[in-house]
């Protein structure tokens, strides 16, 4: 059983080998399968002592019987889930998308109060610095404020506090867009709203971050939401809107640190992809020779012609 054991851990390290060191996710992982691999070799060398020994006490049986339970323990433990490589299958198509350069990480902790923070498992030994944009494999996650050598500190988009430049696609019209916070509405929208009395929305369209000088407080282009209804403001001069977040910010799991940002404004080819309409069917009716009137268009000869 522990040669089996110990065949699936060789492999899954081999996997893991191919995989970019830089990824602090899998190289958690690596690391902790490394730890967990060298505590199965010793297992395997207590197990030929006990052979070569020509006997087995108690006390080597049973100590052996401990390594294994807890080597199984520690490879449940770092195993990543279908819900996490589905989150980082994401993360990677958005960062590709907008030409995104991302150091993947974790959520660990989730803060409390009136600014809605999360604490993700990257710090500034991982080149995470304050004022990096941050995402996930949906859209804006929010911003970091602050770093440790090993964790950060996100503030959420859906923040009161965080306002977020945004643009409408694909008008590039522009607005700020504000969080419900924690005193805000159950259904989790956002609030638009437009900078220029000429702007005209509609429902359905959607909105990215807008462009900003040296990409502060964020890189253009993240996803940010959907517009789904227009609202009045007593005294406003421009539009707004109710927006609903691409991000489920209740249920957080793998994101990236955007470490550095895109050459280019990569404007809406983050966003995602649109339905596909419905195609039409055309039907053709092919006349008979002989039957049916004549419908020529050519005009009739008049009498005499």
């Amino acid at each position: 059983m522990v040669l089996v054991v110990l065949l699936v851990v060789a492999l899954a390290l081999i996997a893991l080998d191919y995989s970019d060191g830089s990824n602090s996710v899998l190289r958690g992982i690596r690391g902790a399968v490394g730890a967990v691999f060298g505590g199965a070799e010793n297992g395997t060398g207590t197990v030929a002592r006990v052979i070569s020994g020509g006997g087995s006490s108690s006390s080597q049986v049973k100590s052996l019987q401990e390594q294994v339970v807890k080597l199984r323990a520690e490879l449940a433990g770092v195993q990543l889930s279908k819900a996490d490589l589905q989150q980082l299958r994401k993360l990677l198509l958005v960062a590709g998308a907008g030409q995104y350069r991302v150091l993947a990480a974790s959520v660990i902790a989730v803060g409390t109060g009136y600014q809605q923070t999360v604490t993700i498992d990257v710090g500034s030994s991982s080149g995470v610095t304050a004022g990096e944009t941050v995402l996930n494999g949906d859209g804006l996650v929010g911003q970091v404020t602050s770093v440790t050598a090993s964790t950060a500190t996100v503030r959420l988009a859906d923040s009161r506090a965080e306002v977020v430049g945004a643009a409408v696609a694909p008008s590039g019209q522009l607005g700020a867009v504000t969080g419900p916070g924690v005193t805000g509405s159950a259904s989790g929208l956002m609030r638009l709203q437009m900078l220029s009395s000429s702007a005209v929305l509609k429902p359905g369209e959607e909105l990215v971050t807008s462009a900003s000088e040296h990409d502060q407080p964020f890189v253009p282009g993240v996803p940010i939401g959907v517009i789904t209804k227009l609202i009045n403001v007593n005294g406003a001069l421009t539009e707004a809107a109710d927006v609903r977040p691409f991000v489920d910010y209740s249920a957080l799991g793998i994101v990236g640190v955007v470490i550095v940002p895109p050459k280019h404004n990569p404007r809406y080819s983050a966003l995602p992809p649109l339905p596909h309409p419905a195609p039409t069917v055309t039907v053709t009716v092919t006349a008979r020779p002989g039957t049916g009137r004549n419908r020529s268009s050519s005009p009739s000869p008049g009498p005499g012609g």
